[in-house]
Order: C-alpha cells, then sequence, then structure tokens
C-alpha cells in the first residue's frame, strides 16, 4: 500500500492537469501556429512556461487502482504486477490464464 501523502499528491496532480487542459492545449496550438508572428508564438510559449509545474500530463504517474502502488502498473488492467497475479489467480480476469508448458 502507498502512502497516502503519495495517493492524494497524485489525485490533486489530476485535478490541476484537468483544470488547465484547455489553456494548454491552445497556447501549444498557437505556438506551433506558423501563421503567427514569431513575436506572438514567443508570446504563447513563455504563457505556457507560466503555467503551473504540475499542469503537465507528463508529471502524472500511473497508480494501481488497489493499492496506489507507482510502479509496475499494467495499463490495460489498472493495477499492479502484484495485485494482478492474484485476482488472474482467482479467476476474475476473463481470459487470462496462467501459462503452463
Amino acid at each position: 500500500m502507498a502512502k497516502k501523502s503519495m495517493i492524494n499528491r497524485e489525485e490533486k496532480r489530476r485535478k490541476v492537469v484537468a483544470k488547465f487542459a484547455a489553456r494548454r492545449a491552445e497556447l501549444i496550438a498557437r505556438s506551433n501556429d506558423t501563421r503567427l508572428s514569431e513575436d506572438e508564438r514567443m508570446d504563447a510559449r513563455m504563457a505556457l512556461q507560466q503555467l503551473p509545474r504540475n499542469a503537465s500530463p507528463t508529471r502524472l504517474r500511473a497508480r494501481c487502482a488497489l493499492t496506489g502502488r507507482g510502479r509496475g502498473v499494467f495499463r490495460k488492467f489498472g493495477l499492479c504486477r502484484n495485485k494482478l497475479r492474484e485476482v488472474a489467480m482467482r479467476g476474475e480476469v476473463p481470459g487470462m490464464v496462467k501459462a503452463s508448458w
């Protein structure tokens, strides 16, 4: 189980990313628009830098839905490797079987 503070911090980041998503998208589009003047594009880049650091989606971490573990998380299931194995062994994941050869 991950520390509550890490889980809460991650949730806070998700809210900040959602809050600034539209603004980031608009500024990125303006900075990449070649029809605008170089000064306008530079202003858009500077405004993008002024946004909070946690507004960037790359700062989000994939966490296990059950434990909050931040490493070894399978995107398809939203579970870390340990919990995915336990759930699969109980037969709760459709189509997933233990390998045998």
